[in-house]
């Protein structure tokens, strides 16, 4: 099981959408309430997740959508369900479409539960546990963002999205969201269903998140400038996700 006390994110992995050297797409790992969630699968994440804890503590995964920067890395974990851990009925929550894009044979060792946008799912103590909240993005295909609340903190993930949608849809009283960022602002308005890190910090600012964390930033870009265009528009200090670090909610 999952780590007891306050809500807690490190990250697995935050390039968009292909690895950079040494680094690994998106992926985090959110610990509360008893609880420890997967909060999507890209590729490098399964190795980066192993040096936090045993893949027999994973509790439930979250998967945001199926493009395979995001889920590509269940596979190796339902290999190791399967063959190494002889676990079976993890519970996986996605949308209906990242479940045909994954191998046909995923049960048992897997339990799949399709979400769709407004969805919520309670996981442990039902007096406590973690809430599971989810909303479509601006993002083809069907990508769900999702708020994670456990002991009185809220922790957002905006997953892949365009300008097209907000943080607030998740409501208010965010205290922590990582929000994808993938380019700087001299890209808006190309398409393609990002973010810039300008429109991630104004985003955040409109929602009054109380920490924002910019994620998702393509490997070419330069991260010192997407921390600064996302400060400035978000009017506050901004952190740029790194592997490995460690936030309290």
């Amino acid at each position: 099981m999952g780590l007891n006390g306050a809500l807690r994110v490190t990250v697995l992995g935050c390039d968009g959408s292909y690895p950079g050297p040494a680094g690994a797409c998106s992926g985090y790992l959110v610990r509360g309430a008893g609880m420890t969630i997967w909060l999507d699968a890209g590729s490098g994440t399964l190795a980066n997740l192993q040096r936090h804890l045993g893949l027999d503590e994973i509790d439930a995964i979250v998967l945001s959508h199926e493009h395979p920067d995001h889920w590509s890395d269940i596979e190796g974990y339902r290999v190791a369900a399967a063959y190494v851990m002889e676990r079976t009925g993890v519970p996986v929550y996605a949308p209906a479409g990242v479940r045909a894009r994954v191998f046909s044979d995923f049960e048992p060792a897997v339990e799949w539960h399709p979400v769709t946008d407004g969805d919520e799912v309670h996981l442990g103590d039902h007096h406590g546990g973690v809430r599971l909240r989810f909303s479509r993005t601006d993002h083809p295909p069907e990508t769900l963002a999702v708020r994670v609340d456990a002991g009185g903190r809220s922790l957002a993930y905006s997953a892949d999205t365009g300008p097209g949608w907000s943080l607030s849809a998740l409501g208010g009283g965010i205290d922590l969201a990582l929000c994808e960022a993938t380019w700087l602002a001299d890209h808006e308005g190309t398409g393609g269903g990002h973010l810039s890190a300008r429109q991630a910090g104004a985003m955040a600012r409109a929602a009054d998140v109380g920490r924002l964390v910019i994620t998702h930033v393509w490997p070419t870009v330069d991260p010192t400038t997407s921390k600064a265009e996302a400060a400035a528009a978000y009017g506050g200090p901004v952190d740029v996700a790194r592997l490995h670090d460690e936030y309290e909610v």
